[in-house]
C-alpha cells in the first residue's frame, strides 16, 4: 500500500524540512515491513487566482487529479475528526488488509479545501479546532504516520500499551 501526503505549498529549506526528512526517513523504514511499499510527499502548487474561492477549487482540482483510483482519500480539515493515534494505525492496517491501493492524506493552502473535494473524502482528519500553518501539519502528520507504524509493530515508541 503507497501512502501519499499531497499538501498545497512548497516547504522551505529550514528546521520543518529537517523533521520532515527525520519522520519521512522513520516512516519508510517502519513501514516498509507493515507492506507500506511507498511514501510520496506531493507538493502542489498554490493558485494564484485573485478570488479565494477560485484559488481553493483550483487546488482542490490539483488534489483530486493525484488521488489514485481505489485510494483512500483522506482530508485534512480543522472542521474534521480528532482520531486517535490508535484508532489511525488501526485504520490504516484495515485498509491494507483490504488490499487498497493507497491512501492520500490531503493538505490544503490558506483558503482551504473546495467542497467537492471535501465530499469525497472517506475520512477527514483534524489535528485540533486551531488553525495550524501547513509547514507544522505536515510534520504533525508525519509523525502520526510514524507512530501508527510503531503501534502496528509492537515498538515502544508509542507507549500506550495498546496495539491493533
Amino acid at each position: 500500500m503507497r501512502i501519499i501526503v499531497a499538501a498545497v505549498g512548497r516547504l522551505k529549506f529550514g528546521p520543518e524540512t529537517e523533521l520532515v526528512e527525520r519522520y519521512l526517513k522513520r516512516l519508510e523504514q517502519g513501514g516498509r515491513p507493515l507492506g507500506w511499499r511507498n511514501i510520496e510527499i506531493i507538493e502542489i502548487r498554490e493558485s494564484r487566482a485573485d478570488n479565494p474561492n477560485k484559488r481553493m477549487l483550483e487546488e482542490s482540482i490539483a488534489l483530486a487529479n493525484i488521488i489514485p483510483q481505489g485510494a483512500v482519500p483522506i482530508l485534512l480539515d480543522e472542521r474534521g475528526d480528532n482520531i486517535g493515534s490508535v484508532d489511525l494505525a488501526a485504520r490504516l492496517a484495515k485498509w491494507r488488509e483490504a488490499n487498497r491501493p493507497a491512501v492520500v492524506f490531503a493538505i490544503g493552502g490558506p483558503d482551504g479545501l473546495a467542497l467537492s473535494l471535501r465530499d469525497k473524502a472517506e475520512v477527514r482528519l483534524s489535528f485540533g479546532a486551531a488553525t495550524w500553518p501547513h509547514q507544522m501539519v505536515r510534520i504533525m502528520l508525519l509523525e502520526q504516520l510514524y507512530r501508527a507504524t510503531t503501534i502496528l509493530s509492537g515498538h515502544p515508541y508509542h507507549r500506550g500499551g495498546c496495539s491493533p
